[in-house]
């Protein structure tokens, strides 16, 4: 009896988790739908760092396409980059409709928070690459152009819509899972993998993990690598005050038992 109980109560638990796969599936191919036709507003949204880093400077800058589907695979892929954007918190809440009913009270809690903040540390990061991180990356790589005064012909960017598209994804991506580093080491420290002194005693290794993590997250530059590094190591320090407190909650309540 308590087997069959049992093995129903597997079942109806695949069967809620298909349910909300489903109903992410369904409003992630509803969106892509929805965002193909706005994707030329969305492309000009992200082309908009590279479009503002050359005003000014008197050449007639344009994108190129060198395949006839090119244009066309990248408004695709930009829908889908701004369904899976929207669809997110959709996910997030539908993946929480499903843990929910097995937590505690106080587990649920101490989960919700997390919820929040890894949405919104995503889109700072995502944030810090288009308004900061590309423009200055941007002017960085035109800094390379030659007028042939040199070289004998001249050196002149001509980005492709598709590399362009690629980059900025890639960098948004990039930043947005990053800054997730506080998400990761509060939840480790609530299963005591880590507490605030281990991370403290490993501050040097975790500064050449950071540097060397955005050598590989970050294209082969300078100003984009130092652009991550540099909000991770104060991401690192803010997820060990983050650790102090959960330790110390953790202590009062100990001390109330």
């Amino acid at each position: 009896m308590s087997k069959n109980k049992s093995e129903g109560g597997f079942i109806s638990h695949l069967t809620e988790l298909r349910q909300r796969l489903i109903y992410s599936f369904i409003c992630l191919a509803a969106l892509f739908v929805i965002s193909y036709f706005f994707s030329d507003y969305i492309y000009g949204f992200l082309v908009e760092p590279y479009s503002k880093a050359v005003e000014g400077d008197n050449v007639d800058r344009r994108l190129i396409f060198t395949a006839l589907q090119e244009t066309f695979l990248t408004y695709l892929k930009v829908s889908f980059f701004a369904a899976f954007f929207v669809t997110c918190p959709f996910i997030l809440i539908q993946i929480w409709k499903f843990i929910a009913p097995g937590l505690y009270e106080h587990e649920k809690s101490a989960i919700v928070p997390y919820l929040i903040i890894t949405p919104i540390l995503f889109l700072l990061g995502g944030m810090l690459v288009y308004y900061l991180v590309m423009p200055l990356a941007i002017k960085f790589f035109l800094s390379f152009e030659s007028t042939g005064a040199i070289t004998n012909l001249p050196i002149q960017l001509e980005a492709k819509v598709n590399e362009y598209l690629s980059l900025v994804m890639k960098l948004i991506f990039a930043f947005g899972l990053s800054f997730q580093l506080p998400v990761v080491l509060s939840l480790l420290a609530r299963i005591g993998v880590v507490d605030s002194q281990y991370l403290k005693d490993r501050r040097k290794y975790f500064v050449v993990i950071i540097f060397a993590a955005a050598a590989i997250l970050t294209p082969p530059d300078p100003i984009t690598q130092i652009g991550l590094a540099i909000p991770l190591l104060i991401l690192y320090e803010l997820s060990i005050l983050s650790v102090k407190i959960i330790e110390k909650k953790v202590e009062e309540k100990n001390a109330q038992y």
